[in-house]
């Protein structure tokens, strides 16, 4: 029942929604995605530098791909080419472009949005938009319970799974004794916050991501003469003109979309939370961030994991097995049997900076929720005890039910976006107009925007003290402003 329900959500109203209104959005803001793209590799570059104290764009971009590039980018991407072929790989970047989009507006919004957490940090994502923006709290708070159950807890337990079981595969580990283990590191990291969670994304988010690219390039490069049949397959399997493939155009459509969207989560509402955070000078930047790490995911990891996969000669029409073991035999069948090896701590890597950003999320929900420091604690706890269940568990239906509420979330995210499009495109041109004027870095002026329920804490008007500080001058305590 559960995979009947999940299957009519996520695989066909999910993806009309998330396809339909991505493309409305790219229509409206004048192709807000392609008119950025060079720019993206520009900002790209200024969010490496931070403010002291604070978490930089870098940081923000680092920490959500930890989330974006994970176990979709390997078993994902292999599902969706055993199910739909080749074509399945268009349909992917299909979604991507549109997702560019979606995930520029909703990334802007979070940090329009954004609140300081009184630490010098700052919190925001869908459930402050909705709350500050749209009013509704009770929205926002379904928001918030569903996502700290769908990624907190559930996403957690099957990404625990996926890499005791893969580890053991690879080296005979015990699931036991990895699930311990992988508990009492991820301990470490949980106790320091954001901060530290955001370090550790900074080291190992690169070194991954890096190193399998590296890895899946020597294997493309050394088919280089096939690459240019291979693309024409993928395109014309897309539309269903390749006799081999004719008999998949609609498992294609539906695989490419579904696994897409999954892969680079824009529009389903997760990355915003980790987007808020970074101390930037204007909302729309971190938007072309955002949208540049979708960008990333899907046109650059995703399509180095299908070329592997199309290319080793491994793969052939009506290949029954799951994604993990697919990606690894493709390998394998070029490099030797240490691809196998390969593909197993690579997934690793995937899966512990994909607990992270899991529990990041859980963590800003709960801090929506409540701000009680026991409750923090105890959530931690849970979630380390989960780690170690669900690495001896079969979750199957754990994870049905966690695609449910995911899809859910994305519900209630893209009424949002709808509802809150003409201000997300108020930036947006804000920050058109500054770019257009000659100025590199755009500043969000918050006194153009006084219409709107802002933290001007968050965002001081330029040139003026914030509140807290001013306060502080004023010799009134922080804490009773």
């Amino acid at each position: 029942m559960l995979e009947v329900i999940n299957d009519f959500l996520s695989g066909k109203l999910l993806i009309v929604l998330i396809v339909g209104l991505g493309s409305y959005f790219t229509i409206r803001s004048r192709f807000v995605q392609f008119r950025h793209f060079r720019h993206m590799f520009t900002v790209f570059k200024e969010s490496l530098r931070g403010q002291a104290g604070q978490l930089s764009s870098f940081q923000a971009l680092m920490l959500s791909l930890a989330g974006r590039v994970g176990a979709g980018n390997i078993a994902g991407v292999g599902i969706a080419v055993t199910l739909g072929g080749p074509g399945a790989v268009f349909w992917m970047w299909v979604t991507a472009l549109v997702g560019m989009s979606s995930s520029f507006f909703e990334c802007t919004l979070a940090q329009v949005y954004k609140r300081a957490d009184g630490d010098g940090l700052y919190r925001g994502g869908p459930a402050y938009y909705i709350q500050h923006g749209l009013k509704l709290k009770g929205m926002a708070v379904v928001f918030s319970v569903l996502l700290l159950v769908t990624y907190g807890f559930a996403f957690n337990g099957l990404q625990s799974y996926t890499v005791t079981h893969s580890l053991q595969n690879a080296f005979g580990f015990s699931p036991n004794h990895t699930g311990i283990a992988l508990a009492v590191l991820l301990a470490i990291v949980f106790v320091g916050g954001i901060k530290r969670i955001a370090s550790v994304s900074d080291l190992l988010v690169p070194v991954k991501t890096l190193a399998y690219i590296g890895v899946t390039l020597y294997v493309i490069g050394s088919q280089i003469e096939h690459v240019p049949a291979m693309l024409e397959t993928i395109f014309k399997s897309a539309f269903g003109l390749d006799p081999a493939f004719g008999g998949l155009l609609g498992s294609a459509i539906v695989m490419g979309v579904k696994r897409g969207v999954f892969a680079n989560e824009a529009g389903l509402g997760s990355a915003p939370n980790v987007a808020a955070v970074a101390a930037v000078k204007h909302p729309g930047a971190q938007g072309v961030v955002q949208a540049f790490s979708v960008f990333l995911d899907t046109f650059v990891i995703c399509t180095c994991t299908a070329l592997l996969i199309l290319l080793s000669g491994f793969y052939t029409p009506g290949f029954e097995g799951d994604g993990i073991v697919l990606t690894q035999n493709s390998l394998a069948a070029v490099v030797g049997d240490w691809g196998r090896v390969f593909v197993s701590v690579a997934l690793s890597l995937f899966v512990f900076t994909c607990i992270l950003y899991n529990y990041y999320l859980g963590e800003t929900s709960l801090q929506f929720l409540t701000r009680n420091r026991v409750v923090l604690m105890v959530y931690r706890g849970l979630v380390l005890a989960l780690i170690v269940w669900g690495s001896v568990q079969n979750l199957s239906t754990v994870f049905a039910f966690a695609d449910i509420t995911m899809t859910c979330l994305a519900f209630v995210n893209l009424i949002a976006l709808a509802l809150l499009f003409k201000i997300g495109l108020r930036v947006m041109r804000d920050y058109d107009e500054q770019r257009r004027a000659g100025v590199s870095q755009p500043v969000f002026d918050s006194s153009k925007f006084a219409d709107l329920d802002l933290d001007l804490e968050a965002w001081p008007t330029p040139g003026k003290t914030a509140p807290r500080e001013q306060d502080a001058v004023q010799g009134v305590p922080a804490t009773q402003r």
